[in-house]
């Protein structure tokens, strides 16, 4: 793209600091009209405080912006969309029980009547290839029709700069096609799109221009293009990136069955599991795909014994646990990580010490006569904070003062360093950076080479196909027949996801273990040899 365009958004030195922590360190580029600029950066590398500066929710310290050369410093969101800035969350902020246009108008500033907000989403919606109906429920829509919401609601103010933050961690791969038509079409007529992404070849694929943070500094800016995804992610974090290695250990006998395990919704617009049935085996990952909203916190939350399901339905090597709660199949070796880290995973207000108390008490010696062994419990956290590389300046920061991928290394090393026999995850890697994600992941194959067994619940396909040895699909609550991953193409797993479970014929049968073909070849940054171990 050429550098004669004047810019629409210059950013001039800007920094942000907060106590004992400088986010955003002189940071200075440029975003011309039509250009889609990627912002890259590891967990905590500032990426997040510079998007709110430029949306109006932080104002900088120090430093200046201009959009199209008369100075910009939107001291809220609302001046920042009046400027012609809009920006799509990477949580969406949606009301399940109203309907697409209801939705729509509450997050406008000057909402026009219903009917004629319902015809002008249509026509958008039509014009860039959203197809979407203004009143539908939107807890009935998908994942990627709840994303288009987002972006209509947007494109309504006709945005000059769109910010988007992680927008396909929740798409299918034929969703993200979709997605990408639509950004390069606002492209074409003049919208810059400033794109933050975990996923390198995303960027490759789509963007013009990369600028990379480090440390809260601009460590360069370059062409994604002319990069490889390893040379972008070695970029990011200043050091060579390894790729996960596999164990060289063989499968073991059955370890975990579910039999027609069934479940009803959890809430009002949450799917039912529906006869869902695997054997899991030792030293074995099982990849389970699918789009959010299709029951995967339901499994989790089942295996877990949050929801104890029927007798029968959950078999651990021979043994009946159904009725099981949480802390007594903790203490048989089954554990978990749900998706949801701050809330659910992790107690915000509790610092790390405490948050490790949460669910190692089973399985460590943190408690010795029915009190808490406080010095026992901090040196679990320091533990997991030494061996997941946690940035935090020590075990009694609270958890909410973590960036989201430092959390999620907290909450899997917690898990990780209990030595599961079983441990069930969700989203292992969502949000995290290259380096990160890559460490997380080899805990993971550490765990199988120790011969346990580990489910992967992923919406990240590149992630299972790195690691997984076999692959289901859930859909509407039910489960696919399990496939060797060796093989699987993208495309085929996504068509799977979008419930065409029955395209290809499945494996022998939960029982038969880990496939031992050859491998597909690599997928994302360097998937390992999926082999015979």
């Amino acid at each position: 793209m050429s550098r004669a365009v004047p810019p629409l958004l210059r950013l001039s030195g800007l920094s942000k600091s907060y106590p004992g922590v400088r986010a955003n360190d002189d940071i200075s580029f440029d975003i011309a009209p039509g250009e889609v600029h990627a912002l890259l950066g590891e967990n905590g590398a500032g990426k997040s405080t510079l998007v709110k500066m430029i949306y109006g929710l932080v104002a900088p310290d120090a430093g200046r912006m201009e959009l199209s050369g008369a100075p910009f410093a939107p001291p809220e969101p609302r001046a920042a969309r009046a400027a012609g800035v809009g920006m799509v969350f990477q949580h969406f902020s949606l009301f399940e029980a109203l309907n697409v246009a209801e939705n729509v108008a509450l997050g406008m500033d000057d909402a026009p009547p219903m009917r004629q907000l319902a015809r002008a989403i249509r026509e958008v919606s039509e014009t860039y290839g959203l197809p979407l109906d203004p009143n539908r429920t939107v807890g009935d829509l998908s994942a990627g029709e709840r994303q288009r919401v987002e972006i209509i609601r947007c494109l309504l103010a006709g945005p000059r700069l769109l910010i988007m933050d992680e927008p396909t961690s929740v798409l299918t791969p034929q969703e993200v096609n979709i997605l990408f038509k639509t950004l390069r079409q606002l492209s074409a007529e003049g919208t810059a799109i400033l794109y933050i992404s975990h996923k390198l070849e995303e960027i490759r694929s789509l963007c013009d221009t990369a600028t990379i943070l480090r440390g809260g500094k601009v460590v360069g800016t370059t062409d994604p293009r002319a990069r490889t995804a390893r040379e972008l992610a070695e970029m990011m974090v200043g050091a060579e990136l390894r790729s996960p290695a596999r164990p060289a250990t063989a499968p073991g006998p059955a370890l975990l069955e579910a039999r027609a395990l069934s479940l009803a919704p959890g809430t009002a617009f949450g799917p039912a599991l529906k006869g869902v049935g695997f054997t899991l085996h030792e030293g074995e990952v099982l990849g389970i795909g699918g789009v959010a909203g299709n029951g995967q916190e339901e499994l989790l939350a089942t295996l877990s014994g949050e929801r104890p399901s029927g007798p029968g339905t959950l078999w651990l090597g021979g043994q009946d646990i159904s009725g099981l709660g949480p802390n007594e199949r903790r203490a048989l070796g089954i554990l978990g990580a749900p998706e949801e880290r701050l809330g659910h995973a992790a107690a915000p207000d509790l610092s790390l010490t405490e948050n490790a108390l949460l669910t190692g008490t089973v399985r460590r010696p943190l408690v010795r006569r029915g009190f808490i062994d406080r010095r026992a419990a901090r040196a679990f956290a320091e533990e997991v904070i030494r061996d997941f590389d946690v940035r935090t300046p020590g075990p009694e920061v609270a958890a909410r003062a973590l960036s989201g991928g430092n959390l999620q290394k907290f909450v899997i090393g917690r898990e990780v360093l209990q030595a599961p026999r079983v441990l069930v995850v969700n989203q292992p890697t969502w949000g995290v950076d290259a380096a990160a994600a890559a460490a997380i992941r080899q805990a993971l194959l550490d765990l199988t080479g120790q011969g346990a067994g580990v489910i992967v619940i992923s919406q990240d396909l590149e992630e299972l196909m790195e690691i997984a040895d076999r692959f289901c699909a859930l859909n509407d609550g039910r489960l696919s027949a399990p496939r060797p991953m060796a093989g699987l193409t993208l495309d085929e797993i996504g068509l799977m996801l979008g419930g065409a479970h029955g395209m290809h014929p499945p494996d022998a049968g939960p029982d038969t273990g880990r496939d031992t073909g050859p491998d597909a070849g690599p997928h994302g940054l360097g998937a390992a040899s999926r082999g015979a171990r």
